[in-house]
């Protein structure tokens, strides 16, 4: 069978999932020429996102009606609007079920597309999975329901996201963009793609060697997260700073690179990115992935520890946590973003109503995502003295940190970012 022309050059683009992460491609594709039609399952998004309000923050409301007045941009939940694509986008969350992949999201995705298909067209996994998953689950859903066969038939390659919320310096179009393709015509196709939009592409063999590259990526950064958390841990016992050592050890310019401890990790990628590996090391070979399976634990616990350094502060007080206001200062999972996706806030508050404690948080960023039972608050002078503790989880830019430190009587500062009589670190 002929191979058909490349779908690259391709115009009409359908971006599954407008999140985090489709919603700036959507953006971004609008603004190179694409015409795009930004697909979700959840209604109430599309409306706010049709009436130009932007629901994710590093997309001003401002950028989103400029795509919307192009008239490029249409979003829907009304997958007939897909149909016809040049190239399509699956850019739906991929969450852990009971410790186990939950990829029904992007099964979904590919059933919703697979009818609407023509010869030539691309398809492009970019949601964070398991080695094998664009080649052994997505192509053969695209095959049964659209008749066309991956390679011959259609296109079909995987490109891991890059996002980082709140990120200023690093956004979609300067972070080098790892390509691959199921076999030459692909990867050309899946390249000519995203070099219409970003600085950089990194072209890659197979889709496997992509999707691995997305899970080493996350898997260092929590594997080293856990070594510096389980270290500031013993450091404390040991009566050492550690964060004087890490900033020490940060001035050799070589074979070092800085990270630094905190209440737990959040949002999509390290809570759950690393596990997908372990999952499949488990599956596939029968061995256990020490690595993840240690920083897995290590860092799932913070927020244990900090619920246990908090009690200790308040004992040497003379103060119970039962009855007491608690402010935690940060419900989002890292500074700068309103993603409260699996932040560490919710677990240390949900441990401090169990002990009786009357939570309160600020998050001038957070809207939705308040955990039940806490109550939200302004943050100010008023309420820092109203509270017998303060625990910074995130340090927004927001946040007067100065009147913090002057107003509070306690603070645990889990991002080392005060210093004063009343604050310990973490």
């Amino acid at each position: 069978m002929t191979r058909p022309a490349t779908a690259g050059n391709g115009r009409q683009l359908v971006v599954v999932g407008q999140g985090y992460v489709g919603l700036p491609l959507s953006m971004c594709a609008v603004e190179h020429g694409f015409d795009v039609t930004g697909l979700d399952v959840d209604e109430s998004k599309i409306k706010r996102l049709a009436a130009g309000e932007s629901t994710v923050e590093d997309i001003t409301d401002d950028r989103l009606r400029a795509a919307l007045a192009s008239g490029r941009y249409r979003p829907t939940v009304d997958v007939e609007d897909a149909a016809g694509f040049d190239i399509a986008v699956i850019s739906v969350p991929t969450p852990l079920r009971e410790g186990n992949p939950d990829l029904s999201y992007i099964e979904d995705a590919a059933r919703s597309l697979a009818p609407r298909m023509r010869p030539g067209c691309c398809v492009i996994l970019e949601s964070t999975t398991y080695p094998g998953t664009t080649e052994e689950l997505v192509a053969p859903i695209l095959e049964a329901g659209s008749g066309l066969d991956a390679g011959s038939g259609f296109m079909l390659g995987y490109s891991p996201e890059r996002i980082d919320p709140g990120n200023r310096e690093f956004t979609f179009e300067n972070t080098p963009k790892v390509v691959s393709g199921i076999d030459a015509a692909s990867l050309d196709a899946v390249d000519s793609f995203y070099s219409a939009l970003v600085d950089q592409t990194v072209r890659v063999s197979t889709p496997r060697e992509a999707e691995l590259t997305k899970l080493l990526e996350n898997t260092f950064r929590h594997v080293n997260i856990a070594l510096v958390n389980e270290l500031a841990m013993f450091a404390s016992e040991l009566g050492i700073d550690v964060w004087e050592a890490i900033d020490a050890a940060s001035t050799k310019p070589f074979g070092y690179m800085r990270f630094t401890p905190g209440p737990g990790v959040g949002g999509h990628c390290l809570p759950i990115d690393p596990s997908y590996l372990s999952w499949q090391v488990r599956q596939s070979l029968g061995r256990t992935f020490r690595f993840v399976e240690l920083a897995n634990d290590v860092n799932e616990h913070m927020p244990d520890y900090v619920v246990r350094r908090l009690i200790e502060a308040l004992n040497r007080r003379h103060l119970a946590v039962s009855g007491q206001q608690i402010l935690l200062l940060g419900l989002a999972y890292k500074a700068n973003t309103g993603d409260a996706r699996e932040s560490p806030s919710q677990p240390i508050a949900a441990q401090l109503m169990n002990l009786g404690a009357k939570v309160l948080a600020a998050d001038p960023h957070v809207m939705d995502d308040v955990p039940d039972g806490v109550q939200r608050v302004e943050l100010s002078p008023e309420v820092l003295r109203s509270v017998a503790a303060v625990v910074l989880l995130v340090d927004h830019d927001d946040f007067d940190l100065g009147v913090v430190r002057d107003q509070a009587a306690y603070v645990l500062d889990t991002r080392n970012k005060l210093r004063g009589d009343n604050v310990e670190q973490l």
